[in-house]
């Protein structure tokens, strides 16, 4: 399947809205017991899509490890369909937007974080090239309890 990413339209925004409802839509580990904001054409966020339909929103923002601009990273999310889950359609559209980023921004490093429990996010952001580099331990409250992260991340260079 040929997996794309594109920005938000107008005509999405009703389905986006609707995936934000259902709870499988989002996932357990994207689940913070928050209320659905409502989609928006605006923002930092893409559709994903695989053989021409949506299927999920790849997201992402800045992080600062330092107060000059050059200091400034990127970490990136992905939510997907059930249905759309386990075909290596994460890998490929993390994949595209790491490159996406390092095209159209000045930074660095790419990164992502998934809890320790996700094993299926963690082999799909290796398979998209980044690595693994170790637990963020308490970093993420979720469900009632703090949470384990595993950082991962893609550098500008690792892209050559």
């Amino acid at each position: 399947m040929a997996v794309k990413l594109r920005p938000v339209t107008s005509q999405d925004l009703s389905l986006l809205d609707e995936w934000r409802k259902e709870p499988d839509a989002e996932g357990v580990f994207n689940d913070f017991g928050l209320a659905p904001t409502p989609a928006s054409v605006e923002g930092n966020h893409l559709v994903v899509e695989a053989d021409g339909e949506p299927i999920g929103t790849v997201s992402w923002q800045e992080v600062r490890y330092g107060p000059n601009d050059e200091s400034v990273a990127i970490n990136i999310g992905i939510a997907l369909v059930p249905a759309a889950r386990g075909h290596g359609h994460g890998a490929a559209a993390q994949r595209m937007l790491a490159g996406y980023l390092f095209a159209t921004t000045n930074v660095n490093r790419v990164e992502a974080s998934t809890d320790v429990e996700n094993v299926a996010e963690q082999k799909s952001l290796e398979r998209a090239g980044f690595s693994r580099e170790g637990v963020l331990r308490g970093a993420q409250f979720r469900a009632g309890r703090w949470r384990d992260l595993i950082g991962y991340a893609r550098l500008r260079d690792d892209n050559r």
